[in-house]
């Protein structure tokens, strides 16, 4: 039998809820330390899928990594999630920016799943507070733009992929899963890189890319990030091997044509 306050301390162990970013919202956010668990389900997000799925399942805890309660609530309407979670009786535990930053988090998986070779630590110079977010390694062998798109499409098995197209080859990428661009595109154009791959960008930025003879990947907000909803329940079940854990149903929301 393990409690809520077990399970947050271990991923605390890991991915240290004070290293979050301000505006964050990581932690126990359904559920007291006190509360006994049986049955643990992983995901990226709470939807109406991943909850469905836990309720079948009969999970007592959702793990995720973004946080269902994200900014104040005003109100909680019956057929909100939130709502939904507590007249279950489920219990929500989010590990987000700390599990973006951790060593063995979403950015080291993404780098990984990438194969990226001399791996480092790639620092948001805006937040010299914050443990460095991204990654920035080296491809095993240099790839032209096109070739690397092809390449993180086929490793993140994504619907398409959106880039900007460098001339010459590429050997140095950085990587930021989730909305990376706004941070780490300078950052990783400072450290060369002739690549950045990320799930979210801006059209300044696209633009920005293009005159800078920079390759832009964008691999999708959900397929840059679903990685660590496995890695989650892998280290839980290892840390708790009398605990019931499993990965809960979860699809990428956008549909590509």
């Amino acid at each position: 039998m393990h409690t809520l306050g077990e399970i947050y301390d271990m991923l605390d162990s890991w991915a240290p809820f004070a290293t979050q970013l301000s505006y964050d919202n990581a932690g126990l956010l359904i559920g007291s330390r006190e509360r006994e668990v049986h049955k643990v389900g992983t995901a990226l997000d709470v939807t109406p899928e991943t909850l469905a799925d836990a309720m079948e399942k009969g999970c007592g805890l959702i793990v995720t990594h973004h946080p269902v309660i994200f900014r104040p609530l005003r109100a909680v309407p019956d057929e909100s999630l939130v709502s939904r979670l507590i007249k279950a009786g489920i219990a929500l535990l989010s590990a987000h920016t700390n599990l973006d930053a951790a060593d063995g988090g979403v950015n080291d998986l993404l780098a990984a799943r990438l194969e990226l070779e001399q791996v480092e630590k790639l620092a948001d110079p805006k937040e010299p507070a914050y443990p460095a977010g991204a990654r920035i390694g080296r491809l095993r062998q240099p790839m032209t733009a096109d070739e690397l798109a092809a390449f993180v499409k086929e490793k993140l098995g994504v619907g398409g992929i959106r880039y900007t197209r460098r001339e010459g080859h590429i050997q140095r990428v950085a990587v930021c899963g989730g909305a990376g661009a706004d941070d780490f595109m300078a950052p990783a154009m400072a450290a060369g890189a002739e690549a950045l791959v990320t799930g979210e960008a801006k059209h300044h930025q696209w633009l920005e890319a293009k005159e800078r003879n920079f390759t832009l990947l964008d691999g999708s907000h959900f397929s840059t990030e679903q990685l660590v909803a496995d890695e989650l329940a892998a280290r839980l079940s290892a840390a708790f091997p009398d605990l019931e854990v499993c990965r809960l149903r979860e699809s990428e929301p956008v549909r590509y044509l």
